[in-house]
């Protein structure tokens, strides 16, 4: 059997906690943050959850769980 290889693309980009959910960042907090409000900048600091639907096809992209 070869060797099984983690994705690197969604290890840079998810984190499993320790329940195992899938951890992301929230999209829009780069730049142009002058023009966003204080509430949608304080969202977007806060980490998310990723969509239950979209998490086992994820997962098996993470074979070791970081």
């Amino acid at each position: 059997m070869p060797k099984m290889k983690t994705k690197r693309a969604a290890a840079k980009r998810l984190t499993v906690t320790g329940t195992g959910k899938l951890m992301r960042r929230t999209p829009g907090f780069r730049h142009l943050l002058r023009s966003k409000s204080t509430s949608s900048k304080r969202r977007a600091a806060r980490d998310k959850q990723v969509a239950p639907g979209h998490t086992p096809p994820l997962l098996r992209c993470l074979p070791f769980g970081l």
